[in-house]
């Protein structure tokens, strides 16, 4: 997909216009049976009363963060489930003790050492794929026997191709990677939460 925006453009609001317009094309691009899988590897983890870690870097940390929201949160909303979900990109302290004494490219995966089993569902955020950071993460949850995910934008590489299920945007804008990210996070969340409605029935007058 051309790169956004690859023009001057008179006006906020034209320029909404176009951002709009290229988001929903950079939607397209998501496969959907990607997303499907996706939902069952969550589903798979949260039945077997297994921990969800998720990771990222700049705005992909603050989707990371949110994600925790979502699920603690959101999902738990009208339904009997409790997902254990941690974000990684939370802990400054530890993050800039790993940084400063071990080196950035472990400030994840020093700590999924720590704390990862097998069954567990690693969630990795990074707008290029191309984080050494976020790599290095997915490669430790495989080798430890945890399910991966990984939400990509650019190229997407390496990280698109390490994760056991990759959710990528083929896009080459960080603004509308990261809010095609934030939206596959709710759109997971909430699904999750539809399947697991205690009053079915409901459905209609229940907010998320």
């Amino acid at each position: 997909m051309p790169y956004f925006p690859d023009r001057l453009i008179d006006g906020a609001g034209p320029y909404a216009g176009e951002y709009f317009a290229r988001m929903a094309a950079a939607a397209a691009t998501i496969d959907p049976a990607a997303i499907t899988a996706a939902g069952e590897l969550i589903a798979r983890t949260v039945a077997s009363a297994r921990r969800i870690y998720s990771c990222g870097n700049g705005g992909s940390a603050a989707i990371a963060n949110h994600l925790v929201c979502d699920c603690l949160k959101g999902i738990r909303t009208d339904t009997a489930i409790r997902p254990r979900v941690y974000s990684l990109s939370t802990t400054v302290e530890t993050i800039t003790a790993i940084v400063n004494d071990i080196g950035s490219e472990q400030m994840f995966s020093f700590q999924l050492e720590s704390l990862g089993e097998a069954g567990d569902l690693l969630i990795a955020i990074s707008s290029s794929g191309a984080s050494p950071n976020i790599v290095r993460t997915l490669e430790l949850a495989r080798a430890l026997g945890m399910g991966t995910i990984a939400m990509t934008g650019f190229a997407g590489a390496p990280a698109r191709h390490v994760a056991d299920v990759s959710l990528h945007v083929d896009c080459e804008n960080y603004g509308i990677v990261e809010d095609l990210h934030q939206s596959l996070m709710h759109i997971l969340a909430q699904y999750t939460r539809l399947t697991h409605l205690q009053e079915p029935e409901k459905l209609g007058a229940l907010k998320f």
